[in-house]
C-alpha cells in the first residue's frame, strides 16, 4: 500500500475524511450555494443556462473544464486553511485537548447557526466582485468563492478545520481539505454535465432545505459535542487499535 493510501486509511483520518466529505456535499446542498450553482456555472463557461442544458461535445468540455477550474479555485483556498490549522495542531500539541474542547464548543455554535437558531451568524460575508465570463476567471471566481463567508459553508468547514487541528499534521489538515472539496466540488461538476436531467433533483432540494439544514445543524452539534467531552479522541484511538502495529508515515 502506498504512503498516501495508507495515510488516509489509518483509523482517526479515515473516520475524519468520511465526515469532510460528507461536510462538503451538505455544503453544496445548502441553500448558500445550490440555488447559486447554475449562476456560478454560467460565469465560469461563458454560456447561458439554456446553452448549458442543450449540451454538445464542445459546450459539455467547456462546461467540464470551467467547473473543474471552479472547484480547483476555492480547493487551493480550503487546502491552505487545512494546512494551517494541521501545522497548528503539530505546535500546539501539549495543549490540544484543552483547545480541542473550547473548538468543540465553537462547533456546537456553528451547527446551531447552520440549522438557523442564531441569527447573528446567518449574515453573509462574501465578495461580489465577478470575473468577466471567461474560463480564464473560473479559477479566480472558485478562490473568490473560498474566501467569501456564507452561513452554510462556514460552519461545515469550521467543523474539517478542527478535524483538520485534531489530527496535529499540516498534511493530514490538507488531506481532510481536500477530501471536503471533493464533497463540495464533484456535485457541482456533475450538476455541469447533467444539468438537462437535474430540474428534478433541484427542486426536491429545495422544497426540503428545512429539513436538510436541521439534519445537517444536527450532525455539527453531534460532533461537536464529541469533541467537547474527549469521546472523539477516544473513537480515533479506538479505531486505530482495529489494525494493531499500524503506524501511518504522516
Amino acid at each position: 500500500m502506498s504512503d498516501v493510501a495508507q495515510t488516509v486509511a489509518s483509523g482517526g483520518l479515515l473516520l475524519a475524511a468520511l465526515i469532510a466529505f460528507a461536510a462538503g456535499v451538505l455544503s453544496f446542498l445548502s441553500p448558500c450555494v445550490l440555488p447559486l450553482a447554475p449562476g456560478y456555472l454560467s460565469y465560469v463557461t461563458g454560456l447561458t443556462g439554456a446553452e448549458i442544458a442543450e449540451g454538445g461535445a464542445g459546450r459539455r468540455s467547456r462546461v467540464f473544464v470551467g467547473s473543474l477550474l471552479f472547484v480547483l479555485g476555492f480547493s487551493i483556498v480550503f487546502v491552505s486553511y487545512g494546512l494551517l490549522f494541521g501545522g497548528l495542531g503539530s505546535l500546539l500539541l501539549q495543549y490540544q485537548d484543552v483547545i480541542m474542547r473550547v473548538l468543540g464548543v465553537v462547533v456546537i455554535v456553528m451547527g446551531l447557526a447552520f440549522m438557523g437558531l442564531i441569527p447573528g451568524l446567518q449574515r453573509e460575508w462574501r465578495m461580489h466582485r465577478i470575473p468577466s465570463y471567461s474560463l480564464w476567471g473560473a479559477p479566480i471566481l472558485g478562490i473568490l468563492f473560498g474566501l467569501g463567508w456564507t452561513p452554510c459553508i462556514g460552519p461545515t468547514l469550521t467543523v474539517v478545520q478542527t478535524l483538520a487541528f485534531s489530527e496535529a499534521s499540516a498534511a493530514r489538515g490538507a488531506i481532510l481539505s481536500f477530501v471536503y472539496c471533493l464533497g463540495l466540488g464533484l456535485p457541482f461538476v456533475l450538476l455541469g454535465l447533467a444539468f438537462r436531467y437535474a430540474a428534478g433533483t433541484l427542486s426536491w432540494v429545495r422544497e426540503h432545505y428545512a429539513l436538510i439544514m436541521r439534519i445537517g445543524g444536527g450532525m455539527l452539534v453531534v460532533i461537536g459535542v464529541l469533541l467537547v467531552t474527549g469521546v472523539w479522541s477516544d473513537v480515533t484511538v479506538w479505531m486505530r487499535t482495529l489494525a494493531p502495529g499500524f503506524e501511518t508515515p504522516l
